[in-house]
């Protein structure tokens, strides 16, 4: 459900910002290590441990008070949705599950587990989660758990463990852009009343990306080239009024025909990015997850369209 999801998301922001300043052991650091780094402080993992369970529990608390309590409760129940929204609500699902993991992996790193133990526990905290927000889902009269969105968090998670396991990095990013749409206007239930509620409804406006770090991911070796520099595949949908657009494009109603919009870009890894600020470090990492606005090309109904800037 898209709710939980965003408020997942930005939960995982805060947390990111939190930990960007962690004490990582300096193993950790060396990008070329694959050995089985074991400097457990007992404290740390304890502290952690702590933390996610009152995390964990706060949020799921929360969630039912405010949001399942509302609707009547049914027998657990498996609905298939994927075909709602273009499958955007899955790619939600997918970056939500993978920003997860990529701060479940600091995390546990933090502690000074063994370097495997620290990226599949941390890897594998989106999934732990957002299965458990499933189950909720499926015992709502309202709603119910879906494959789709399963496949998709343990997906999201396997992102951010294999190239930690491989590289000890995230060359591969899975990124978010948003630009308000015309759409929400005529279904603001659905989509958003205000600026806030479009930011977490209006799938019209979001955008969800893979975005390569050219030098790390070529292991180019030149000073100069640009260590930040990136380049992005997108996709996103356009015209959706509701989940499935029934009679969609007929011209029959006022429902519009919806199109998918496959984007290329270049995009800034800020992750990448270090200035003698901490503070101002701090600011460029925690949002590192948001694609940088910049010139895309855009495929969509078999033509090309050219944007100067696209965010």
């Amino acid at each position: 459900m898209k709710k939980n999801i965003f408020f997942i998301f930005f939960v995982l922001v805060y947390l990111n910002s939190y930990c960007q300043d962690w004490d990582i052991p300096e193993e950790y650091q060396n990008k070329s290590n694959n050995s089985e780094i074991s400097s457990l402080n007992i404290k740390k993992r304890n502290t952690l441990l702590l933390s996610e369970l009152a995390l964990y529990t706060g949020s799921l608390v929360g969630l039912n008070e405010l949001w399942y309590s509302k609707y009547d409760k049914d027998n657990f129940h498996f609905i298939n949705d994927n075909g709602e929204w273009l499958q955007m609500d899955k790619l939600g699902h997918l970056t939500a599950s993978y920003y997860s993991g990529v701060v479940g992996i600091k995390a546990y790193k933090w502690t000074g587990m063994k370097r495997k133990n620290a990226i599949w526990y941390g890897g594998l905290t989106g999934t732990f989660f957002l299965t458990i927000i499933e189950i909720l889902d499926g015992y709502s009269a309202e709603w119910g758990a879906s494959s789709g969105d399963l496949l998709a968090n343990g997906f999201g998670s396997l992102v951010a463990i294999s190239q930690e396991l491989y590289w000890n990095e995230q060359r591969i990013q899975l990124k978010y852009s948003f630009r308000p749409s015309r759409w929400s206007d005529q279904n603001p239930e659905q989509l958003g009343n205000n600026l806030v509620e479009k930011i977490f409804k209006d799938y019209n406006g979001q955008t969800y990306w893979i975005s390569f770090n050219l030098k790390s991911l070529f292991n180019i070796q030149k000073e100069n080239f640009p260590h930040w520099l990136s380049v992005s595949l997108g996709h996103s949908g356009n015209k959706m009024l509701s989940p499935y657009q029934p009679n969609d494009g007929e011209g029959k109603n006022w429902y519009p025909k919806r199109k998918r919009q496959f984007l290329l870009s270049l995009d800034v890894d800020l992750n990448k990015i270090k200035t003698n600020n901490k503070y101002l470090n701090t600011i460029l990492h925690t949002f590192g997850f948001l694609k940088f606005p910049m010139p895309t090309l855009e495929l969509s109904n078999n033509k090309l369209y050219w944007h100067p800037i696209y965010y």
